[in-house]
């Protein structure tokens, strides 16, 4: 058997034919290395722009204020502002025309009943009262002498029916008797009712010349005094008089608000009320209802600022004699109180679409556009068809309060009851003593939230 020897020259050459492919597999897996290394890198980057992109796309945060549910006693209130003025005010004006001769009151004076307040000059009124009185004295005279034909006729008439009943005078003078007779007994009936018509016009001068003098029919003050001494003025007797003064007994006060005509089912005689006047901005005055309009007061008929209000008359028990006729003052009624009830501030319960979320004004420009994308047709929408269309939108709009949960809201529907100034009850919702509600910002709350939308709590005296 044979036995190869292998040289180390061979083995030289061998080495020296093998070693120049090692370098190159190296260069190349270092280079699939790198490859690998850089589309991870690519990838990672590529994943990380996305994620940059995503969270700045996310929506900002709102901005706004919460407050907590809880139990409160509340009482609804109707407000309305009005005038004040005296329950009892009295305007005098002369039932007699002339000249005012005598004024002794000027305005601001307290007068008492059966005071002389004007009188008007009597000298016509006088003279018409003479006429009368000596008409009645002629009438009264001549009513005698027609008493007296009457009872000669009469005895004549006697003496020629009996001397006719003998034969001894003919028919034609009995007639003549008889008829002379009833004449005169007409002509003294007639006589006596002159002097009853001539009495009765008498009385009448005579009242006309007591109604020159003119005086207080109640005890009050004297609020307006708008004519003078020497002035002529008109009597009412028949037509509008001229007003002289007002007297008004300004120990009861009154103001007379304008209820709208949607409040005003809420509002008894009775109910309680807060006055505020504005000559008196810290002082409050307590009032009751003591008189509620039946007929309407309108405004602006026609038109769409047209307005239905119910004239309220409150008495103000407190008032001390502080109130002048006038004042101008607002009225809080208080219709109905509920006590021990679940609140949120009033300013927290807004109005989303039930199915969409869609806030009011959002619904409105959606309507908008869609008459925009009619192409021409939008003529064709009449005035009928677009009120129907509101009214089914607003059909669609539910009570909602938007409740804190977390760093999101929820929108939960609500059925709210009775509400005073700054709480309103709620009746029906998913909302508990404690649950943090949204109360601000009013354009958060009316425009921007909505359902899981993210919130964050206003910083206390951070700008906005």
């Amino acid at each position: 058997m044979a036995t190869e020897t292998i040289s180390p020259e061979t083995t030289k050459e061998s080495g020296a034919q093998t070693s120049p492919s090692s370098p190159r597999s190296s260069r190349k897996k270092n280079r699939r290395i790198i490859l690998i290394a850089s589309g991870i890198g690519l990838v990672l980057i590529l994943l990380l722009i996305f994620f940059v992109a995503g969270r700045s796309k996310e929506a900002k945060p709102i901005v706004v204020t919460v407050e907590k549910a809880a139990i409160r006693t509340i009482t609804q209130v109707v407000s309305a502002t009005g005038k004040v003025y005296p329950e009892t005010e009295v305007k005098l004006s002369p039932e007699v025309s002339g000249e005012i001769v005598e004024l002794p009151v000027k305005e601001g004076d307290v007068v008492k009943r059966g005071q002389l307040l004007f009188k008007i000059n009597p000298q016509l009124t006088r003279t018409q009262v003479d006429q009368a009185q000596a008409a009645l004295s002629a009438a009264k005279a001549a009513s005698l002498r027609a008493k007296a034909e009457e009872l000669r006729t009469a005895e004549e008439f006697r003496r020629t029916e009996q001397l006719f009943k003998q034969k001894l005078v003919s028919e034609t003078e009995y007639l003549a008797a008889k008829t002379s007779a009833e004449v005169a007994k007409a002509n003294a009936e007639a006589a006596i009712y002159d002097v009853q018509r001539l009495e009765s016009q008498l009385k009448q001068a005579r009242e006309q010349l007591s109604r020159t003098v003119v005086t207080a029919p109640i005890n009050g003050t004297i609020t307006v005094l708008s004519a003078k001494v020497g002035e002529r003025v008109v009597g009412s007797i028949q037509m509008a008089g001229t007003e002289i003064l007002r007297v008004a007994d300004l120990s009861t006060m009154e103001i007379r608000v304008d209820v709208n005509e949607n409040d005003i089912v809420n509002v008894k005689i009775g109910d309680t009320a807060r006055v505020s006047i504005d000559a008196y901005p810290n002082r409050k005055f307590t009032g009751v209802v003591r008189e509620i309009a039946n007929a309407a007061k309108t405004k602006g008929l026609g038109t769409q600022e047209e307005i239905t209000n119910f004239e309220v008359k409150i008495r103000i028990l407190d008032h001390n004699g502080l109130l002048r006729p006038g004042m101008s003052g607002n009225a809080d009624i208080e219709t109905f109180t509920a006590k021990d009830v679940l609140t949120v501030p009033i300013q927290s319960v807004t109005v989303r679409a039930s199915e969409s979320g869609m806030t009011a004004e959002e619904l409105s420009r959606k309507r908008e556009e869609q008459v925009r994308q009619t192409d021409g047709s939008a003529e064709l929408i009449n005035e009928k068809m677009r009120q129907q269309q509101e009214k089914a939108d607003r059909a669609k709009l539910l009570r909602v309060v938007f409740v804190k949960r977390g760093d999101r809201v929820q929108m939960v529907p609500v059925e709210t009851g009775i509400a005073d100034n700054a709480y309103i009850e709620i009746r029906k919702g998913d909302i508990k003593v404690g649950d943090e509600v949204i109360s601000g910002s009013y354009r958060a709350i009316s425009r921007e939230l909505k359902d899981s939308a993210r919130v964050i709590l206003e910083v206390p005296g951070a700008k906005k």
